[in-house]
This record gives structure tokens, C-alpha cells and sequence, in this order.
């Protein structure tokens, strides 16, 4: 079994909605990002990838490349997903914290675990979504920026966990 960590960080920018875990959140403010910003699913996809020692997001979506731009993040997790499957890793848990002031998530989460555990092929209740805040602290606390932190446990799909 292994465990990979992922961190992602992005500043916000005034917009009528927000993507976080493939759900659209209507508010006032919006992320900044080469693709859809959702630093839920980057950092999911880093410490997927660190998990399984195959490097990081940068290296297969690289942010000046123009064919990502926009993109929808959940594809870039099928896609990583997909490379994943290619050498035999199967994903045991997701844990993640979003660090924002606003909006709050709490009537999200259970969608975000829902569009998560389908596209990564586990069970809802091996995918916890939690969020914070920076209490006014820094560039998160004065509503300028959102960070995600994940871990991800991992194993081959012979190993006997």
C-alpha cells in the first residue's frame, strides 16, 4: 500500500460560480486557472500520481499547453485514471481539506463525493471532502485564493491490502 499527498492553490477572481469536484457552485467569485481551476480534483490527481511514484499534474497537463486550456477537470482524472489502471493501481481512500473564507461547502460535499467516487471507480464512503478556513489569514483568508490538500492511499490490484 502506498500514500501520495496533493496541494493546489489558485487565486479567485470575481465570476458568478466556482467548479469544485466537478460541481458548479454559484457565487461570486470564481477561480483562476488554465483549465476549470478545481483545486479539489488537482490535488486529488497529485497525490494520485505521487502515490503511485508517476510524477505530477504539470508533467501530463502542462499549463501552457492551449489544448488544456478550460478543460473540464474531471477529464483530466479520467484521464489519469486511465494511466492509473495501466499499471495495476487500484485506489483504497481519497481525503481531502478545501481552505477557503466563502462560499460554504458544506451543501456540496456529498455531490462532490458523488461525482468523485464514479469517476475514480470506489465507494462514496472511501472519499471524506472537508473545508475550512484561514480565519483571515493570507492570501485564503483575505478571500483572494482557495488551496486543497489530499492524500490518497493506493495499491496494486493483486496486492492483498
Amino acid at each position: 500500500m502506498r500514500s501520495g499527498i496533493g496541494i493546489d492553490i489558485h487565486k479567485l477572481s470575481n465570476s458568478n460560480f466556482m467548479i469544485l469536484g466537478g460541481v458548479k457552485i454559484d457565487c461570486e467569485l470564481g477561480i483562476d486557472g488554465h483549465s476549470d481551476g478545481d483545486v479539489l480534483i488537482h490535488s486529488i490527481i497529485d497525490a494520485l500520481l505521487g502515490a503511485a511514484s508517476l510524477g505530477d499534474i504539470g508533467a501530463y497537463f502542462p499549463s501552457n499547453d492551449p489544448k488544456y486550456k478550460g478543460i473540464s477537470s474531471i477529464k483530466l482524472l479520467e484521464i489519469i485514471m486511465v494511466e492509473l489502471d495501466k499499471y495495476n493501481w487500484n485506489t483504497n481512500n481519497i481525503d481531502a481539506t478545501i481552505i477557503l473564507e466563502k462560499p460554504k461547502l458544506n451543501p456540496y460535499i456529498f455531490n462532490m463525493r458523488e461525482i468523485l467516487s464514479e469517476v475514480i471507480g470506489i465507494n462514496i464512503d472511501q472519499i471524506n471532502i472537508k473545508s475550512t478556513t484561514a480565519d483571515g489569514i493570507g492570501l485564503v483568508g483575505k478571500n483572494e485564493g482557495i488551496c486543497c490538500i489530499a492524500i490518497a492511499s493506493i495499491n496494486k490490484i493483486d496486492e492483498i491490502i
